[in-house]
């Protein structure tokens, strides 16, 4: 599917260009004036359907929130069981638990924790991560996501079948954290501390090529860095990281469960969700991580045809931190969702005009797509 203003109006209800969302719909002051490609990038981050803001979204516009999440029928004796308490103490270290899930922006955490921890929810109810923080955020910019947040980030615990489940809403991210990239240490330090034989990194992604729609799954054991900015020289800029093939059991019922949701993603997708799965030599199939504010156009703008399934801006580091401790490494899964598709190039649309079309159709769905990722994460679990 490649989308363009015309498909935004159709389906949500305003033409992103002539018709902008007023500013009191917006996390991000800059972004609310379209100042630069990279207030997009923030506002996907910081952007909170249950805020104001995101009210105001919903009053403008036809998006839906997650108050009309429909309770899911899971298979018996495998539904996500909520732990009363976080598992940790409040500045200590994470708990111990057989697997880690962690995820990134607002919504995307919000999403997540109805499906992983219902009753529990990341922005009002986790626990805040700040060990070790004051020595981490040292290298860290001015204005990052984890400084204003004064955390690493925010978890709780549950349980799927027989395993036990950390939940981590992520507030560093390698984009926004600085030339230092403090992520790294993040990284290291959380899959110390769980000490978990599986590791999720999940949220939204933009698909690259017209056969996404927004609510695909891809599941990939395979990530790659494509730095051409920030990044560009350092030594991972390209590389590439493998680990085990996806235990594809359970995605058959993954995909049924869709059914409880997926009248909230765009009334014009053309199919339901698919779980696409990657192989550990499928880079084409594979998760592509930029350090620019990337998403894919029909006139290949930013080249990422051809790369991978979807490109995001973080989940590569996972796969380096897991080929720095070697053998010691757990196994691990980048599972994203599309959240929103190719943008058709049209010449009378500017390239920031374009990055806010694919923030918008985020802003749109980006939770709902995220449902459709969380339930691929419980199947990946539930086959453990």
């Amino acid at each position: 599917m490649s989308v363009d203003r015309a498909w935004v109006k159709r389906n949500l209800g305003f033409d992103p260009i002539d018709d902008r969302p007023p500013p009191q719909t917006f996390a991000v002051r800059k972004a609310a004036h379209a100042e630069t490609i990279e207030d997009f990038e923030r506002e996907i981050i910081d952007f909170d359907s249950e805020s104001p803001a995101g009210l105001q979204f919903f009053a403008f516009s036809k998006a839906t929130g997650l108050s009309r999440f429909k309770d899911i029928d899971w298979p018996a004796g495998l539904a996500p069981q909520t732990a009363a308490t976080a598992g940790g103490e409040a500045g200590g270290p994470l708990p111990k638990a057989d697997v880690l899930v962690v995820t990134w922006t607002v919504d995307e955490g919000h999403a997540l924790s109805r499906v992983l921890t219902p009753g529990k929810d990341s922005r009002n109810d986790y626990l805040s991560y700040t060990h070790n923080y004051d020595e981490i955020s040292k290298d860290m910019r001015a204005g990052c996501p984890a400084l204003e947040a004064k955390r690493l980030g925010a978890y709780w615990t549950t349980r799927i079948g027989g395993k036990s489940v950390l939940v981590f809403k992520s507030d560093s991210h390698m984009s926004q954290d600085g030339p230092k990239l403090p992520n790294i240490k993040v990284w290291s330090q959380i899959v110390s501390e769980v000490s978990p034989q599986l590791v999720i990194t999940t949220g939204t992604a933009g698909g690259i090529g017209a056969d996404r729609q927004v609510g695909d799954v891809i599941v990939s054991p395979l990530v790659r860095f494509d730095c051409t900015a920030k990044f560009k020289s350092e030594p991972f800029a390209r590389q590439h990281y493998a680990s085990s093939p996806a235990n594809v059991s359970r995605f058959a019922m993954a995909r049924q469960l869709f059914g409880a949701n997926k009248s909230q993603l765009p009334p014009e997708n053309t199919r339901d969700p698919e779980i696409d799965v990657a192989a550990p030599d499928g880079l084409p199939q594979s998760v592509v991580t930029t350090d620019f504010f990337g998403f894919d156009t029909s006139n290949d703008h930013y080249k990422l045809q051809g790369l991978g399934a979807v490109s995001e801006m973080g989940d590569a580091v996972l796969g380096l931190v897991a080929g720095q401790m070697g053998a010691a490494a757990p196994r691990w899964l980048a599972i994203r969702n599309v959240s929103d598709p190719q943008i058709k190039s049209d010449p009378g649309v500017t390239l920031k005009q374009e990055a806010e079309i694919a923030a918008q159709i985020y802003k749109g769905y980006g939770r709902w797509s995220s449902v459709c990722s969380a339930i691929v994460c419980w199947a990946a679990i539930a086959a453990e």
